[in-house]
């Protein structure tokens, strides 16, 4: 990312240095000319490196997984920036001084070229400003326009090659019956030639993560190799083709998803869904029918997949009711009865076994063929005074009742969730579409609220966050510019380049078909740098020869002539430092490719719209020189 930016301010004083001495008549010293052309550049360079490194200061503000994931970039950068700044103050023209030698520069076929298309343009644009400025704002109010269009997400889909499914099946299903719809659906997915290998789990005990009971079955498999693919050609189409494959198997409700995402999404927000849609309350009944009502709506909104709802009913239990009455004409109290059934059903320790260092709790409890039904629980014996031993069914009734599976809290409040995944379209237009919906066709009973997390809730925070940073950022980026030409409306007037980097970076997004993101909102961020840079070297130097008494026009004409070649060259580099990740294909690609996507688009805009809008705007900002720079001091 930073490799255009860390030759820039070398780019400038380099082509400054060039200039100069092209022009140097003979006898001349080759270390005046070199002092005389890197001062001519020092502000715009060391100021314009300084604001590109001040730019990735919201990134290094970014909190929780956004944060962590860019602001080991905004450091990297910062000091690669501050390396090359301190390298173009105090090495680079020892360097041009060595190097570079004076004699005429011919010009290569590419900046003639340049030159005869750019000139004539930028007459015409003079001559004809109302023309270039309504353009311009056209531009801009289309791609403001564009914007909403866009779609937003929190993070681009990772193609980890490589699959996640987890099924769940009713509470209380046997451990055999588990095993038996599992083997299944292994079958169905390992039919798929793309498959490489899966491995199931069913169950998970308490030492993990989470507890999950044996309704729950988790599948992680790998994929063959894109070019061995055969029925279907993305990730998510194959996930598409498996969720029809398994779909007529009963009793069953699956997600697909990828191993990395899945955990992120667990770790950020509880759930291994894209989308989690939380009700709160009191009543576990009125919540379980409101969070089914929210799926059934949801259901019907594009692009909704896997739904499910947390399942907190249909649980077997076997409830002990002791009869109080009874046990009290038999002088046994309801701590008796249920120490004898704890003993017989779960075990207490009885003793310690001790082996290699380590001891062991012996366990003592009923044979499970004496605790296997509930008529073999009703002919436990209690022990009562005076040696009377009386049946538990004879003291309680025993019966198989059905119950919560779990119940879920956060923050102390009794919560059910509704996760799905999104497919074919961006997670925020979903959402948006989704809260719609479910405001207008679902009652939410009195003292029951419903809020929505996921990767929506995260993408939400870190564009908050952004919007907060960034404005102050922009406010400090024009107090540099307002020291380096101690002039505001010059300052304003550079500053207007944000917007002209912003049209091309939103219609990259749209011609690339990828989605606002964090990615790219870092990508707009860095980009703002890059481009103030190329109106500050443009503004300065034209600023410089009107100083010098050149009436505005001919100091317009002039200067963008004579920065026409650093421009170019420092937007150029910029594009095709970034051509690897714009074209990359590996693991983590996705990630990258809006960051690039954005900056290129943005520098190709900005850069045009530097060259013609920029100078057409400086006769509004600054028609007379405030102040007249002295020869002996141009002659340094």
């Amino acid at each position: 990312i930073c490799i255009g930016m860390i030759i820039d301010a070398t780019i400038i004083q380099v082509e400054n240095v060039q200039r100069h001495l092209s022009e140097a008549g003979k006898g001349r010293s080759t270390i005046h000319d070199v002092f005389k052309a890197v001062i001519e550049v020092r502000k715009p360079s060391i100021f314009g490196e300084l604001i590109i490194a001040l730019t990735f200061l919201p990134i290094v503000l970014l909190q929780g997984y956004e944060g962590k994931m860019f602001s080991p970039l905004a450091f990297t950068v910062g000091i690669a920036l501050l390396a090359s700044l301190l390298l173009s103050i105090f090495v680079i023209p020892v360097l041009c001084s060595l190097v570079l030698k004076p004699g005429h520069e011919k010009e290569s076929f590419l900046l003639r070229a340049a030159k005869r298309v750019y000139l004539p343009v930028l007459k015409f644009g003079l001559r004809r400003k109302a023309v270039v400025i309504g353009a311009a704002v056209l531009l801009l109010a289309s791609a403001v326009a564009v914007i909403p269009r866009l779609g937003t997400e929190f993070l681009p889909v990772m193609d980890e090659g490589a699959f996640d499914m987890d099924f769940q099946l009713l509470p209380g299903v046997s451990l055999d019956k588990a095993l038996e719809i599992s083997k299944l659906v292994e079958q169905k997915i390992m039919a798929f030639p793309e498959m490489a290998v899966i491995v199931g789990k069913t169950g998970q005990t308490g030492i993990a993560i989470e507890a999950r009971g044996v309704d729950k079955t988790g599948y992680v498999g790998a994929l063959r190799p894109r070019s061995e693919w055969k029925n279907a050609k993305t990730s998510a189409e194959l996930m598409d083709k498996m969720r029809q494959a398994v779909a007529d198997v009963p009793g069953m409700v699956i997600s697909f998803s990828q191993p990395i995402q899945c955990r992120i999404n667990e770790l950020m927000e509880g759930t291994r869904a894209e989308v989690l849609v939380k009700v709160f309350g009191e009543d576990m009944d009125v919540l379980k029918s409101t969070s089914e009502d929210i799926a059934r709506v949801l259901s019907g909104v594009r692009g909704a997949k896997d739904i499910l709802v947390e399942q907190v009913s249909g649980q077997p239990y076997i409830a002990i009711t002791v009869d109080r009455a009874k046990i009290a004409r038999f002088g046994i109290n309801v701590r008796d009865v249920l120490d004898v059934v704890e003993i017989a059903v779960e075990g207490k320790p009885a003793s310690l076994m001790y082996e290699e260092n380590k001891f062991f709790d012996i366990i003592t409890r009923f044979a499970e063929d004496h605790r296997d039904s509930i008529e073999k629980l009703k002919t436990i014996l209690i022990g009562a005074p005076g040696g009377y031993r009386v049946p538990l069914g004879d003291l309680a009734v025993v019966e198989a009742v059905e119950g919560p599976a779990q119940i879920s809290r956060e923050n102390g409040q009794r919560r059910i969730g509704v996760e799905m995944n999104v497919a074919g379209r961006d997670i925020g237009g979903f959402v948006k579409e989704a809260r719609d919906r479910v405001r207008r066709d679902v009652k939410l009973p009195g003292g029951t609220f419903i809020s929505w997390g996921g990767q929506f809730e995260n993408q939400q925070r870190a564009m908050a966050r952004l919007m907060v940073i960034t404005p102050a950022v922009i406010a400090l980026i024009f107090f540099l510019l307002l020291m380096t030409f101690n002039s505001a409306r010059l300052a304003l007037l550079v500053l207007l380049n944000l917007p002209f980097a912003l049209i091309g970076g939103v219609f990259a997004l749209l011609i690339s078909g990828l989605y606002l993101s964090v990615p790219a909102s870092v990508g707009f961020i860095v980009l703002f740098g890059v481009a103030v840079l190329n109106g500050l070297v443009l503004v300065s130097y034209v600023s410089q020869l009107q100083d010098c008494g050149m009436p505005v026009e001919q100091a317009i004409l002039k200067g963008t002539e004579t920065r026409l070649r650093p421009v170019l060259m420092t937007a150029s580099i910029g594009v095709f430092s970034l051509i690897p990740m714009l074209f990359a294909t590996g693991p983590g690609s996705e990630i990258q490719k809006p960051l690039a996507v954005v900056v290129v688009g943005g520098l190709i805009s900005s850069t045009l719209l530097t060259l013609l809008v920029l100078p057409v705007l400086y006769g509004f900002f600054r028609k007379k020189p405030e102040s007249r720079i002295p020869e002996s001091e141009l002659e340094v």
